[in-house]
C-alpha cells in the first residue's frame, strides 16, 4: 500500500521538476532564474524569513481542509503587506477571502491575471486586504477556537437535557399565592412576548400585524398595576424586545424593564441604561442583515428585526414546510458566510432564527439586572420570594437555574429534577440571612462566561474564573441579597413543556388568573 503511494508522488515531483526545468532554461539567464524551487524543509526562522520577503503568495490547491501556509504567510507579513492568492477550493477561502484574492487554480488564465493584478496593485489596496487578514489570524486563535468549542459543547449538553427532560407539572396557584402573601420583599420577574401579550392566531387574518405589535393582555393591566404599586414588591419584565416596545406597553407602570434580552435595563421613572460586557463586538451585525433581508424577500409572511444587541429572522406565519427549508438553508448561509468564523450563538427558536454575541443572554444578565435593582432601592432586607415566568427559549432559560439553590454534584440530573419539582420544604436548603443575606457562593450560577467576560478576569490572579475588582461586586450583588426559604422560589415556563422551570402554566388565562390572585393578595402603596 505504502509503495503504490509512493510511486504517483515521486511522479509527481518528476513533472514539477521538468516543468521548473523548462521555464527557466527558456526565460533565465546566466545571473538569474525566473524560479527557485526549493524541494526541501525548511527550518522555521528561515521560513518565517521567506515569508517575510515575499511579495505574492500563490496557494493553489485543489482540494484542501486547514491551509496554514496561508496563515502563515499573512503573520509574518506585518511591513511587507505581501498579498495572499488563494484557491476558492481551500478551507482558508472561507475566512481570508475578503482579504485574498480568490482564484479557481483549473483556471491558468484566470490564475496568471490574478498574479499580475497582485504583483501591480496599489499600496492602499495592499494595505486594506492585509489588515483585513492579519486581524483574523491574530483574533482567531488557537486558544479561541479551543474557547468557542467548548462554549458549544456545553451548549450542546444543555439541549441534550432539555429534550430528555421530563414535562413540568402545573403550578399550584395556591402555594404560590399563600407564599406570596407571607413574604416580605418578593421579586417577579416576567417575560413579555407569549407570557403577558394578546393570545395570536396565527390563521387569523391581521394575525400577524398584532404580532409585531405585540400589545399586553386587556386583563393583566389592572392586575400589573397593583402588583407594581405595592411597596414589597419588585416587578421587572424581562424580554427580547427593543426597548421602544417596552416603553410603548410599560411606561405608565412602577418597574424595572429589561430590553433585547437584559442588556438594557431601566426604571420605569428613570432612563436607560446598559448591562452588556464592555467591547461587546457587534461588527458582524451587516453581513448578517443582508441574509436575513434576502430570506425575508424571498420567504412571503416572515420577517426580520434588527435590534442593537442580536438580529432575528421569524418566519412563523410562512408555510410551514417552505418556511422550514428556508430555515434550514438560511442557517447554511450563515454558518459557511458571515459567522463562520465569529463568536456568536445562534438561537433557534419554534419558528425563528436569532443571531446574538456570546454572552447575550437573560440568564448571564439577571445577575447584573438585580445587582443595579438592589443598588437603585437600597435593599437592606433579602428578596425572600422569587417568582419567574416566561416563554423563555432554550438558550434563555438558564435565568430559571439562576435562582435554584446548589445541589450536591453526586446527585444525578434525574434526582435534581425530582428535587427541583418537590413541594417539600426541605428540597431547599435553608440559609440564615444576616444583614446582608446569604453568601453569592451558596447559589449555583449556572451560566457560560463569554469570551468577552474572559477578558475582564484578573490575569494577575491565576484564576481565570475570578472577576476582576470592579466586577467583583456587581457580579454577586444581587445573588447576595437572595434568601429564598423553603420553597418560596416558583419558576413557570409558559406553553413550553420541555423546560428547565419547575412548573407549567398553559394558557395565557393561567397567567392573568396567577397575577389577579397576587394583585389581591398585595398592599397598597399607603400601607
Amino acid at each position: 500500500m505504502a509503495e503504490s503511494l509512493f510511486f504517483p508522488y515521486q511522479k509527481l515531483t518528476s513533472q514539477v521538476h521538468e516543468i521548473v526545468g523548462r521555464i527557466n532554461g527558456r526565460f533565465g539567464t546566466l545571473t538569474a532564474v525566473p524560479i527557485h524551487h526549493l524541494d526541501r524543509s525548511l527550518d522555521f526562522h528561515a521560513l518565517c524569513a521567506l515569508y517575510a520577503v515575499t511579495d505574492v503568495a500563490l496557494v493553489t490547491s485543489l482540494r484542501d481542509g486547514m491551509n496554514l501556509v496561508s496563515y502563515e504567510f499573512v503573520a509574518c507579513q506585518a511591513s511587507k503587506k505581501g498579498v495572499l492568492i488563494l484557491s476558492e477550493f481551500a478551507g482558508a477561502a472561507q475566512s481570508l477571502g475578503a482579504g485574498a484574492i480568490l482564484v479557481n487554480p483549473w483556471n491558468i488564465t484566470e490564475v496568471a491575471a490574478s498574479i499580475g493584478y497582485a504583483l501591480d496593485m496599489p499600496a492602499d489596496e495592499r494595505e486594506k486586504r492585509h489588515q483585513f487578514n492579519f486581524k483574523h489570524v491574530t483574533t482567531h486563535t488557537s486558544q479561541e477556537w479551543a474557547a468557542t468549542f467548548v462554549s458549544e459543547l456545553n451548549d450542546t449538553i444543555v439541549e441534550a437535557q432539555l429534550r430528555t427532560r421530563q414535562v413540568p407539572p402545573l403550578l399550584p396557584n395556591k402555594v404560590a399565592v399563600d407564599c406570596y402573601s407571607k413574604s416580605n420583599n418578593r421579586l417577579i420577574i416576567l417575560g413579555f412576548n407569549a407570557t403577558l401579550t394578546e393570545p395570536v392566531d396565527p390563521f387569523g387574518r391581521g394575525g400577524q400585524i398584532k404580532e409585531l405589535e405585540l400589545k399586553v393582555h386587556p386583563d393583566m393591566k389592572e392586575p400589573l398595576k397593583k402588583l407594581s404599586d405595592d411597596p414589597k414588591t419588585t416587578v421587572v419584565v424581562l424580554s427580547g424586545s427593543g426597548r421602544a416596545v417596552l416603553d410603548k406597553n410599560f411606561g405608565e407602570y412602577n418597574m424595572w424593564l429589561a430590553a433585547e434580552n437584559g442588556m438594557f435595563l431601566r426604571l420605569t421613572s428613570s432612563e436607560w441604561m446598559t448591562t452588556m460586557p464592555e467591547n461587546l463586538n457587534m461588527d458582524w451585525v451587516d453581513s448578517v442583515k443582508h441574509v436575513f433581508e434576502y430570506f425575508t424577500e424571498r420567504t412571503p409572511r416572515s420577517n426580520f428585526e434588527l435590534r442593537e444587541t442580536s438580529v432575528i429572522w421569524n418566519y412563523k406565519y410562512a408555510d410551514v414546510e417552505f418556511g422550514r427549508l428556508q430555515a434550514r438553508d438560511l442557517l447554511q448561509h450563515l454558518w459557511t458566510g458571515p459567522i463562520s468564523n465569529a463568536s456568536l450563538d445562534v438561537v433557534q427558536g419554534g419558528r425563528s432564527v436569532e443571531v446574538r454575541a456570546v454572552g447575550v443572554s437573560k440568564g448571564a444578565a439577571i445577575d447584573r439586572i438585580l445587582g443595579e435593582i438592589v443598588h437603585s432601592k437600597g435593599m437592606k432586607e433579602p428578596i425572600d420570594y422569587v417568582l419567574c415566568i416566561g416563554h423563555f427559549l432554550a438558550k434563555d432559560e438558564d435565568v430559571y437555574k439562576f435562582f435554584e439553590p446548589e445541589l450536591p454534584s453526586e446527585v444525578s440530573p434525574m434526582a435534581k429534577a425530582m428535587r427541583s419539582n418537590s413541594c417539600r420544604p426541605s428540597s431547599l436548603p435553608r440559609f440564615s440571612s444576616g444583614k446582608n443575606g446569604p453568601k453569592a457562593s451558596q447559589y449555583k450560577k449556572q451560566r457560560s462566561l463569554s469570551n468577552i467576560d474572559r477578558r475582564e478576569v484578573d490575569p494577575a490572579s491565576g484564576d481565570p474564573w475570578r472577576p476582576t475588582g470592579r466586577d467583583r461586586t456587581s457580579l454577586h450583588e444581587g445573588s447576595s441579597v437572595l434568601d429564598l426559604k423553603g420553597d418560596n422560589y416558583f419558576s413557570c415556563s409558559v406553553a413550553r413543556k420541555r423546560s428547565s422551570a419547575r412548573y407549567l402554566l398553559k394558557t395565557s388565562q393561567d397567567i392573568v388568573n396567577l397575577l389577579s390572585d397576587l394583585a389581591d393578595r398585595s398592599s397598597s402603596p399607603s400601607t
